[in-house]
């Protein structure tokens, strides 16, 4: 596993690629143990071409899941990456490129998806935008709203669209993040996305509960993923999670580890909770 104990200065651009993290992130292809946790079990992974998402796609087909991955176009290099090496595991692993910001967007992101795979037991809702600003005046308006739809609107709009699909259980997964309680002032508007899927999370839980629907969320800390490096200045990427009382970033997989369990039938009486895999950062 690659030392993430000193992380160097570095900036890529934005959406930013795995290739070029220094060091590499590890996504769980080499290190991770299967123990067929979740084998027939059929998964849709929303920003799965890279970072967490990517290492949740491998970790679950590891785990003998069938997986579906949407990303941005733009982003069609690491998806590829991604599908390759799920693929040479033995699994298998379906392509979506989509935008996600629209209503419509995610109701045939949803129908693709289920077509693609005979159906769905698992919705992942991974995808994720954030860039930072110093100011509470240099925020554009045109962020606020696509850091809303992307982060939070797709979310509502995937479970509203794929609830039924996964019902009599089924789970719906959330990418939430310690932003939610522990906020940054140049994340202003990416953390209280954050703190609104908590809400969300909960809330579907116990909507969904009685159609044997299981709803938790995932709240990750310091990550090294792309986007760090894509959206924040390049002395602040310097030494990047150093600040935990675990002293470094988290891997990717350590957090993928988190989706498995909570997709797996030893979680079937979890719902409604976030986990977090912070580095010992408090999530309450």
């Amino acid at each position: 596993m690659s030392d993430l104990t000193n992380i160097p200065a570095q900036q890529q651009e934005w959406p930013g690629s795995d290739a070029a993290l220094d060091p590499q992130a590890d996504h769980g292809q080499h290190s991770w143990t299967p123990r067929g946790r979740l084998t027939g079990k059929r998964a849709l992974i929303t920003g799965g071409d890279s970072g967490i998402g990517r290492s949740v796609a491998i970790l679950f087909a590891l785990e003998g899941a069938e997986v579906a991955i949407a990303y941005l176009a733009e982003e069609e290099a690491d998806a590829a990456e991604t599908a390759r090496i799920v693929r040479a595991s033995g699994g298998r692993c379906e392509l979506f490129a989509t935008d996600l910001r629209t209503h419509r967007a995610c109701v045939e992101l949803a129908e693709l998806a289920v077509a693609a795979l005979g159906g769905l037991d698992v919705l992942i809702c991974n995808a994720g935008f954030q860039k930072t600003y110093d100011e509470l005046e240099e925020f554009p308006p045109e962020q606020i709203e696509r850091t809303f739809a992307t982060n939070v609107f797709s979310t509502f709009w995937l479970a509203q669209a794929l609830a039924g699909e996964v019902g009599g259980g089924g789970s719906i997964l959330v990418t939430t993040s310690i932003q939610a309680y522990s906020p940054s002032s140049h994340l202003l508007d990416y953390a209280a996305t954050k703190a609104a899927l908590n809400n969300l999370t909960v809330n579907l839980a116990g909507e969904l509960g009685e159609r044997g629907v299981r709803v938790n969320a995932v709240a990750p800390g310091p990550i090294w993923t792309p986007l760090i490096p894509a959206t924040m200045a390049p002395e602040k990427v310097e030494s990047f999670g150093a600040d935990t009382p675990l002293g470094r970033a988290g891997q990717p997989w350590e957090v993928a580890a988190a989706f498995v369990f909570l997709a797996s039938d030893e979680a079937s009486y979890i719902s409604g909770t976030v986990v977090g895999v912070t580095g010992g950062k408090p999530v309450f």
